[in-house]
């Protein structure tokens, strides 16, 4: 009850000035659904004035005031309680309200609440019936002067029997000690005592004898004070009468200044509403002429609409009660705002759209004067002339979403008009200054680098010639044609942008535009993305679609001039790829650029083809080069392949001198790379004249030198096996010819280390017949000096006929045979030494006489 009682206090009468007496909780009679709280409260200012107060419980555990009735219009309380306790009891208001509390003791209590309450501000004007209590109550102070008076005198006599103080015990204590001797014989001094009493009792009566005289003068002032006392009552009671009246006249009094203080502030409020509604739905006889009018033919008169157009927003936006609609003055003043408005949109609408529709009807500038580079046109003059219109465009957004909704589409429908002729002729432009250096038409301008590209693919090199240098030209002029067209479009698809987004008030709030639009469809964005990978996702943007509409053509137009790039040279889409790289960073590094605009995403659109271009070129060269073979009436040398892939190197390496990425060029040369090595790998199932490791061996040295040279990163793996596999091929091609100079000592040495290989005996082998001591001596005979050295200067000669001169191998080639002959005669030594020891058997030659013939052989051939 106490947390009851302060949360009623501190949220419900606490902020009405009103102080809680009682609380009952209760509902209604004969159905328990619904409880409420009945609360008696007086206001805490004068006059004071009591009321009965229903409050309601939310579902939040919030108190709510139901009703609220003065408790002057409380008529009758039925308590119900006259022959048995009962829960119910009834309110007589302006109705009689039936309620059931949870126990008799707060009903009682309630009761006994109102009945005092009654009697002290309504001069008991309320009846109780059938409530005991209260009658008990009023009857009580009667029962208390009619008491029993025998019951009074008994009371009277245990009153007179009172507790010793500690002066009378103090008293007692010495009379003990003075009569000490006597105290031990109680009959005398009870007899004592007695005659002390008597003798007391003597004296007192004669004091009284003595002061009668007093106590009747004092008994007679008694009875004229008592006499007084009943006058100044009587008085009390008039006055009380008096006041009474007074009371309830200054009760009235207060109750007419009330109303009276009422009808003042209802008469403000009044004149405040009436002038608010006066002030703020008024539009200027000027505005309304304005606004009829619609003129919008001179700067001054579009002023003159925007102003009258802004005062007209202003006076519908205005927040009225929606009562006051109801009201003629009004409900008249709101039609004219409302027929105004349709006018003027209607009005307006119509202007811009005759606007739009000549803009896009304007001609192509043809330039009399020839231009050294293509150029693209400027729409500032249409722009300046809609930009007066961007607060009345505003304005309609905000008034009719569903009218301005139109508008952009009707923009774009008329302007793309213009664009698509103006863009078409802008790229015929470029076209010709692509193309017009050439003799011929656009086709043989087009098939004449492919049919010498395949003129080189069948060749073995590729020697700069005319064609080469034609496609040097090529090579530059593609760049600088491509760069001038994005340079070109760059301002074109900006401002553009920015005229939408500011006449169209697409950047505030596109969303909230497409909401009200739409009704309630959302339109959604993809996250921030690098430039080169904003895809068609951002074409849900507004902004973008709008600009997707107006600029149709450009993205086909856009396509059409990279396929011609890409055809004028065999590797044009390397060029391509390149500069719409360099220049879609470049623009996104751009102050001046917009970070997501529309020709972003068309350029990004065309770096993906351009990606797919460059890798379908890519895969047809790597087809090309694992499929390239060597003739087979040729002897050897470098593979057509290498070539190819050296100019490829070489021309991308040049292009992309410059540029921020290079990532898709790494993974080209890997996959260029690997064919390569794979096309060199099919010699070694060749039907070749020559041997396949020579041949493999140049192939590797050629492609490892190229690397070393260019020192590219990506290929420094490669460049590692193209060394590792020379090095292989060359020692089995070495192999291959080192025993032919010693091939009976070869053969003689091989079977002996057979033998040994076998489980024989390394001491043992010199009885086996066939490598017996004579068998030995008979061999080392076979080659004397003279014949190593003319078998040596043989195969120097078969070396040198089978290498190519190009690479310069043959010293190389040479000289790790001398290095594999020394370690073979080294290795027949040892042989001798363990196999047939203390046989005194020695070679005709020895090192230095090797070294001797290998350098004069050397020294003969250059």
């Amino acid at each position: 009850m106490a947390s009851l009682w302060s949360s009623l206090e501190q949220g419900v009468f606490n902020p009405q000035k009103k102080r809680l007496l009682e609380t009952v909780r209760v509902w209604k009679t004969g159905r328990r659904k619904k409880m409420s709280i009945l609360c008696l409260v007086v206001d805490t200012f004068r006059p004071m004035q009591p009321f009965l107060v229903k409050v309601k419980v939310d579902r939040g555990e919030q108190y709510k005031v139901a009703y609220r009735w003065p408790l002057a219009e409380l008529k009758l309380v039925d308590g119900k309680t006259l022959d048995e306790a009962s829960l119910d009891f009834d309110l007589h208001l302006d109705k009689v309200y039936k309620w059931t509390t949870n126990s008799l003791d707060e009903k009682k209590t309630f009761i006994r609440c109102l009945w005092k309450l009654s009697h002290r501000y309504l001069a008991g004007s309320i009846a109780f019936v059938n409530v005991p209590s209260c009658a008990a109550e009023g009857r009580q102070r009667l029962q208390e002067d009619r008491k029993d008076p025998a019951e009074a005198e008994s009371q009277e006599e245990l009153n007179m029997y009172q507790e010793m103080t500690p002066k009378e015990a103090a008293d007692v204590l010495k009379l003990m000690e003075e009569y000490e001797p006597l105290v031990n014989n109680s009959v005398a001094f009870a007899e004592q005592l007695s005659n002390d009493l008597h003798v007391l009792d003597e004296a007192n009566l004669r004091a009284i004898i003595s002061s009668e005289k007093q106590v009747t003068q004092l008994m007679s002032n008694i009875d004229e004070a008592l006499a007084e006392v009943a006058r100044v009552e009587e008085t009390l009671q008039i006055y009380d009468e008096l006041l009474g009246s007074v009371k309830q006249q200054m009760d009235h009094i207060h109750r007419e200044n009330s109303l009276l203080h009422r009808i003042v502030s209802n008469k403000t409020r009044l004149m405040d509403e009436i002038l608010f509604l006066t002030t703020q739905l008024n539009l200027s006889r000027e505005h309304c002429d304005a606004l009829s009018q619609a003129d919008l033919s001179s700067p001054s008169r579009v002023k003159a609409c925007i102003a009258a157009a802004e005062a007209l927003s202003r006076c519908m936006n205005t927040q009225i009660h929606p009562g006051y609609r109801k009201l003629q003055s009004v409900a008249e003043q709101l039609i004219m705002f409302e027929t105004l408005k349709q006018n003027f949109e209607s009005s307006f609408i119509s202007h811009i759209t005759n606007i739009f529709e000549l803009q896009g009807k304007a001609q192509v500038l043809v330039l009399a004067q020839p231009i050294d580079k293509p150029s693209a046109p400027s729409h500032a003059h249409h722009h300046e002339e809609l930009v007066p219109y961007t607060p009345l465009m505003a304005w309609l957004r905000k008034a009719s979403p569903v009218l301005f909704c139109d508008l952009p589409k009707v923009y774009a429908q008329n302007l793309s008009r213009l664009y698509d002729r103006e863009i078409k002729a802008f790229f015929e432009q470029a076209k010709t200054f692509l193309l017009g250096r050439r003799k011929g038409s656009l086709q043989e301008s087009l098939e004449k680098p492919m049919a010498m590209r395949s003129r080189q693919q069948s060749r073995w090199s590729l020697p700069v010639s005319r064609e080469g240098q034609e496609h040097t030209s090529d090579k530059g002029n593609i760049i600088m044609i491509l760069e001038q067209v994005l340079r070109e479009l760059q301002p074109l698809c900006t401002t553009e942008q920015q005229f939408v987004e500011k006449f169209f008030q697409l950047s505030h709030d596109a969303a909230d535009l497409e909401t009200s639009a739409t009704k309630g469809e959302k339109s959604t964005a993809s996250p921030e993305d690098p430039p080169c990978t904003k895809l068609r996702s951002q074409l849900e943007e507004p902004t973008t679609r709008l600009l997707s509409e107006i600029f149709s053509c450009l993205e086909p137009e856009l396509r059409g001039f990279l396929d011609i790039c890409n055809k004028i040279h065999p590797f044009g889409c390397l060029q391509v790829l390149v500069t719409l790289n360099d220049s879609i960073f470049e623009m996104w590094d751009s102050s001046s650029a917009l970070p997501s605009s529309f020709l972003n995403t068309i350029l990004g659109n065309m770096l993906l083809l351009a990606k797919n271009s460059f890798n379908k070129c890519i895969g047809t060269l790597c087809k090309e080069i694992e499929e390239t073979r060597m003739p087979s009436k040729l002897k050897g040398g470098i593979l057509p392949s290498l070539n190819l892939f050296e100019e490829f190197v070489n021309f991308s390496e040049k292009v992309f001198r410059t540029a921020q990425r290079r990532g898709e060029l790494d993974k080209a040369h890997l996959r260029l790379a690997s064919s390569v090595f794979s096309n060199i790998n099919s010699l070694s199932s060749a039907n070749l004249k020559v041997n396949t490791d020579m041949v493999m061996m140049e192939n590797f040295h050629h492609i490892h030198c190229f690397l070393c040279q260019k020192m590219i990163h990506c290929l420094e793996d490669k460049k590692t096996e193209a060394k590792q596999r020379y090095s292989k091929h060359m020692k089995k091609y070495i192999n291959t010819y080192v025993g032919q100079p010693l091939e009976k000592l070869n053969n003689f040495f091989e079977g002996v280390k057979a033998r040994v290989a076998q489980g024989v005996k390394e001491e043992e082998v010199s009885f086996q017949l066939a490598y017996s001591k004579q068998e030995l001596r008979k061999v080392i005979d076979r080659y004397p000096g003279k014949e190593v050295k003319r078998a040596l200067e043989t195969l120097y000669r078969k070396i040198h006929k089978d290498l190519s001169p190009e690479e310069n191998l043959l010293p190389v080639v040479w000289h790790a045979v001398e290095q594999e002959i020394i370690h073979q005669y080294q290795e027949f030594e040892e042989l001798i030494q363990r196999c047939y020891t203390g046989s005194g058997i020695a070679m005709d030659f020895t090192v230095e006489d090797l070294l001797s013939y290998f350098s004069s052989i050397t020294l003969s051939s250059m």
